[in-house]
């Protein structure tokens, strides 16, 4: 059963269950433009049994170390094994030198595979393709499968967890530093391996992105620990201006450019707000809040694919900025594109409840989207 298209017409929940129903075999490949990322996921029988992700290319015998699960030493008997013309995988071989038992090796592939999945399936934008065959050799590591229908059960739960992670994590530009120590004693601290891992990342300067890039960890796995350890009060969580200030650096400037934008923009006066938006790009070309400033700027010259473009520069800066959800869904309606600016709006909607600024914008937004549904009927339905 070949089926493929964009994942704005089939979501990819719908597409995972149309393969678990028809207990189909092959390789789903999504990409995603937006995210310049692909995904391969290989199904047996409606099962995942294997899955790779361009922006986790660590290997499993990195995880494993990181984990400690296997010593340094054992990692490199393996891989010298390997190199010296043994054909067995290495978590086989981890197995066969007793570094490894085959539990803790097929625990850990299901761990793989599912993070994979569990990132792939917050995607709304993209491409997918399936094709039905045999597989042959996988370059899996353990004979594992997972159903279907328990992955996207536990992709649910994640996106209700991210929900309630988002109360105090609204962004990955946060930076975390380790708490003031208070008076009173508070105990032996008795942290598992991965709040360690995260914990040594944290400088004072990395934010959560960064920490995830450096860890080779997604932003929910990240995100999730940090929630962990602040609750514990282990961590503070600064915004990015609070850490720069912090580190002795001069933010005052990027909030005076933005300023200036904002007023020449609402004075009608788009020139005199380039001036202080292109200051502002010399000066923070990374920021995502000057992406959205860029973008603003774009929209008031009716410049909706050039808006577009700097929206979703933002998006790729910082995921969670929720200004750059609503806008960017408002660059696409102008180019006509409404469905997908209605996906953007319902994004926002998501995003910006728990940002209180944001709350006035909402009756415009459900308008918005209300009468996008209304004119997308009527050119549907035609003469």
């Amino acid at each position: 059963m070949p089926i493929e298209g964009p994942l704005r017409e089939l979501g990819i929940h719908d597409v995972f269950h149309l393969l678990d129903l028809g207990r189909e075999t092959g390789v789903l490949t999504v990409t995603s433009r937006i995210r310049q990322n692909r995904g391969e996921l290989y199904f047996e029988g409606g099962a995942v049994i294997h899955a790779v992700i361009g922006s986790n290319p660590h290997p499993l015998g990195e995880v494993l170390l990181r984990a400690g699960k296997i010593a340094e030493a054992d990692l490199q008997r393996a891989r010298g094994m390997q190199h010296r013309g043994d054909e067995r995988r290495l978590g086989e071989i981890l197995m066969g030198i007793g570094a490894l038992t085959r539990g803790e090796l097929e625990r850990y592939v299901r761990q793989q595979i599912a993070e994979v999945v569990f990132e792939i399936t917050n995607w709304r934008e993209g491409y997918f393709s399936f094709a039905e065959g045999p597989l042959g050799d996988i370059p899996a590591e353990a004979g594992v499968r997972l159903p279907t229908t328990s992955l996207l059960l536990e992709a649910s739960r994640r996106i209700d967890e991210w929900s309630r992670i988002s109360l105090r994590i609204p962004t990955l530009s946060m930076v975390p530093v380790l708490a003031q120590s208070g008076g009173e004693s508070q105990g032996r601290l008795e942290l598992i391996p991965a709040e360690w891992e995260v914990l040594a990342a944290v400088d004072g300067e990395r934010d959560l992105r960064a920490i995830g890039r450096l860890l080779g960890r997604s932003d929910f796995d990240v995100c999730r620990t940090v929630f962990g350890l602040e609750s514990a009060g282990v961590i503070a969580l600064l915004d990015r201006a609070a850490a720069a200030n912090r580190s002795g650096q001069d933010v005052v400037d990027l909030a005076d450019f933005l300023a200036l934008a904002d007023r020449a923009l609402a004075d009608g006066q788009p020139d005199a707000a380039e001036e202080s938006v292109q200051a502002a790009q010399a000066r923070f070309p990374d920021d995502p809040a000057v992406a959205v400033a860029a973008g603003r700027l774009h929209l008031a010259r009716n410049e909706a694919v050039e808006a577009e473009q700097e929206f979703r520069r933002a998006l790729r800066l910082d995921p969670l900025m929720a200004p750059a959800h609503r806008l960017l869904g408002d660059a696409l309606a102008r180019q006509g594109r409404l469905p997908e600016a209605t996906e953007w709006w319902e994004r926002w909607l998501t995003v910006s409840s728990h940002v209180s600024e944001e709350h006035e914008e909402a009756a415009r937004v459900h308008d918005a989207i209300r009468a996008a549904g209304t004119l997308s009927t009527f050119l549907r339905n035609g003469p």
